[in-house]
């Protein structure tokens, strides 16, 4: 579990360095991580459906994502794969 964690870790870092602040993913960047990382768990074909989920982890509302929100994805994901 400890690698799988510093993976995702490693990977927000990544994308979330791209434009703007290297500790949060706007939505370009949230988009390009989720259609390269997460497309086989995320329908990244409707660019529409990918802002609404961005939107419904963005909690304080400020267009970008913190590793805190994002996170959530992950937990979500990980419980629908799991059958939870």
């Amino acid at each position: 579990m400890e690698s799988a964690i510093l993976t995702l870790v490693s990977q927000f870092k990544a994308y979330a360095g791209n434009d703007g602040s290297a500790s949060t993913l706007s939505r370009d960047e949230f988009h390009q991580l989720v259609k390269s990382q997460l497309s086989n768990f995320v329908k990244t074909g409707d660019p529409g459906a990918v802002d609404q989920l961005m939107s419904s982890l963005d909690q304080n509302n400020d267009g970008e994502l913190t590793f805190c929100e994002f996170w959530q994805l992950i937990g979500k994901l990980a419980s629908k794969e799991g059958g939870y």
